[in-house]
């Protein structure tokens, strides 16, 4: 019997971490699910003495590129990029070719991350038809089709009556806007963030306020519709305090930060390496703080890759010309443990696992509690590893990411997808 065929598991010495506390229990899989006991031995017996086992992590904020663009990624490799980072889901950007606004492109996407079978992949979809932010896609249809999640991620709706009409459309439908927080008016040209930075290097300056206009704008939105909204990767300390003051308020929002945003700075673009072009940009250390900081009190909910691969060749263009976006799948727990390392692991494993399967709607199988019963989606980790990318090693088709030679902390080990694991001792299975 091969590894990823086994339906009977040990998960034998471990530290269990998961919504209801931390404690020392073994875990056994048998048939998908979660068990009190294995009927007879069990086919693998895994070692997780000194290790911590999770509920699965859950990623809300995917590029996997396909359809179109499979030269810098397709579904399997971004899916198995997921696996090696403990990730049992992530759900899918819509800025494909053509764009995940209809039902057929949606269940296409479904369909190749069944078919890689290395972790779950849920489409989001546009919230604008080609996400040209002129005319709202299809809501009802794509929520049948289970879409849970719309974004035109990559680009805000500029418009703030389409996006009441927006929210209004999708108040009763059960599903979320997340919007991608920049106004473009104040953004054209730019690199980087305006700032010291910015102005000493020559650089054209992406203002703070582009992002926090906006989130302001959806706020008063939501507070209008009283529909919910999740706010993608946050990255200014006002954001932050909009989002908190928004929250204190009742309104139904959730906000998501980058691994990069918690870790690396603008002073970084004074390399010229387009490897730290993101959007929205490396802030101040200011910043970088105040996300932090909303992680820790809970009015950022998840920590989401932005995981953006890109080829070799773009992004050894000149700043101006180079795409923005940065590798995340699997570096984000180790960036991650190594720079909030005074928070507690829980409540890091929180926003990685099951606070954004919640987000996402798909709480009912992911981020579970790891007792009897619950479907068998889990990470074992090693929280205290220290280790380095090496990106020969990388699952991802692209090696577009900065952490090459920086001290990471936090390396998964074994990664369960329903009952079978995808990964086993830090290699993919398939």
């Amino acid at each position: 019997m091969t590894t990823s065929e086994s339906n009977n598991i040990l998960i034998a010495g471990g530290t269990v971490v998961d919504s209801s506390g931390t404690r020392q229990a073994d875990v056994h899989i048998s048939n998908g699910v979660i068990v009190d006991a294995l009927d007879g031995d069990p086919d693998i017996t895994i070692d997780a003495a000194g290790l911590t086992v999770s509920p699965g992590f859950v990623d809300l904020h995917s590029h996997l590129r396909e359809p179109g663009k499979e030269e810098a990624e397709t579904i399997e490799t971004g899916s198995r990029a997921a696996a090696l980072g403990g990730y049992t889901a992530v759900v899918a950007m819509p800025n494909t070719d053509p764009t995940q606004d209809c039902v057929s492109v949606v269940d296409f996407v479904r369909r190749q991350g069944q078919i890689a079978g290395l972790c779950d992949v849920h489409p989001s979809a546009s919230i604008t038809v080609g996400r040209a932010g002129e005319q709202l896609t299809p809501f009802a249809e794509l929520a049948d089709a289970g879409v849970r999640l719309f974004t035109d991620d990559g680009n805000g709706v500029q418009d703030p009556l389409l996006m009441r009409r927006a929210f209004e459309y999708a108040k009763g439908l059960d599903v979320t806007m997340a919007q991608h927080c920049e106004v473009e008016r104040l953004t054209g040209g730019a690199v980087m963030h305006e700032g010291d930075c910015c102005s000493r290097l020559g650089l054209p300056g992406w203002p703070s306020l582009a992002e926090e206009l906006m989130v302001h704008r959806d706020i008063e939105l939501v507070r209008l519709t009283g529909a919910p909204a999740h706010f993608l990767h946050l990255s200014t300390q006002k954001s932050v305090a909009l989002v908190r003051a928004a929250k204190a308020d009742g309104l139904p929002i959730t906000a998501e930060a980058t691994p990069h945003h918690i870790s690396l700075t603008d002073e970084l673009l004074a390399s010229y390496s387009a490897l730290y072009k993101v959007n929205p940009p490396l802030r101040t250390m200011d910043d970088v703080t105040s996300v932090r900081d909303g992680l820790r009190d809970g009015t950022i909910d998840a920590i989401a890759t932005d995981h953006a691969p890109h080829v070799s060749e773009t992004k050894e263009q000149p700043l101006d010309l180079a795409p923005p976006g940065m590798l995340g799948l699997e570096t984000a727990l180790g960036v991650a443990i190594a720079h909030l390392g005074d928070m507690e692991l829980a409540d890091i494993v929180a926003c990685l696992s099951w606070k954004p399967a919640a987000i996402a709607g798909l709480g009912s199988v992911h981020g579970r509690d790891v007792v009897p019963g619950e479907p068998a989606n889990l990470t074992v980790f090693d929280a205290a590893e220290e280790w380095e990318v090496v990106p020969a090693h990388l699952a991802s088709k692209s090696r577009n990411t900065p952490f090459v030679g920086v001290p990471l902390i936090g390396k998964v080990k074994h990664t369960v997808l329903n009952g079978i694991l995808t990964v086993r001792d830090g290699s993919a299975t398939r």
